[in-house]
């Protein structure tokens, strides 16, 4: 039995677990680690006092220190050789007429590998393009495609609700999202309000789905005829967190009622 904590890998990929290894190191530290193919860098994103007790065999690789300086200048060096590989990379895409847009470079820990992240609205055949930078660079080159959402993550930006992205910020990974948990919540279904920059429904739509689902439970639904003291009406309006029901009477006349909670 090992302690596990959540590091997430090099600039842009994705949070996995890896052995703490007795390694001394605090969340948003800078950890070298031990992978497959080398050595690799990481940030750890949980809190190392309550590390995950688990099987290292689950572990994607382990922490053998945390970054010294040196590393954290070679971490440093590789983010401005990746600026100069993007304006490569983009010149070679426009050479070979190929229908994608370059997002960001990263270079492994150890300059082995050079990854390309890439949006497109189809598959593209890139094959000649690896040739192309492999030819410049020689090392491994990954061109690796993502989505409207990955593209976010990985630029960054503020939402309309003036915070830096949640995706981008503090989100480990992304969750199921659908146009049912703005329904649930009473949302105008209008896409410009439930959408976030990447275009997509925004994240934090899931973040109070539980607590309006259980709240409106039984709760009518707008459009639904219910009796109250004043009569029959129609639901016009519906505030969930209130319980306060909006109901059309007859000529127009608008009653409001509580729902007391069953």
């Amino acid at each position: 039995m090992g302690k596990l904590v959540q590091v997430r890998l090099g600039e842009y990929r994705a949070v996995g677990f890896f052995d703490l290894n007795g390694v001394e190191a605090d969340r948003d530290d800078y950890v070298i680690l031990e992978v497959d193919r080398g050595s690799e860098f990481g940030q750890v994103v949980s809190d190392v006092n309550m590390a995950c007790k688990g099987s290292t065999e689950n572990a994607k690789g382990k922490i053998i220190r945390k970054a010294t300086e040196g590393d954290l200048r070679q971490i440093e060096n590789n983010r401005g050789k990746a600026k100069d590989a993007l304006g490569v990379c983009a010149r070679k895409i426009t050479d070979r007429k190929l229908d994608m847009r370059l997002t960001k470079v990263e270079y492994t820990f150890d300059c082995s590998k050079i990854i390309f992240y890439f949006t497109a609205e189809g598959r593209v055949d890139f094959r000649a393009l690896v040739k192309d930078l492999a030819k410049v660079f020689r090392v491994r080159i990954e061109l690796k495609q993502i989505g409207v959402r990955d593209k976010a993550k990985i630029v960054g930006g503020y939402g309309v609700c003036g915070r830096e992205l949640c995706c981008s910020s503090f989100m480990k990974g992304f969750h199921p999202l659908s146009i049912k948990m703005a329904k649930e919540q009473g949302l105008p279904l209008n896409p410009s309000r439930i959408s976030g920059v990447c275009g997509r429904i925004k994240c934090c739509m899931a973040y109070e789905f539980q607590v309006y689902k259980e709240f409106s439970r039984d709760l009518p639904r707008i459009g639904e005829r219910i009796q109250v003291k004043e009569g029959k009406g129609k639901v016009i309006d519906v505030n969930i967190l209130k319980r306060l029901v909006s109901i059309e009477m007859k000529e127009g006349h608008v009653v409001k009622t509580e729902i007391a909670k069953k």
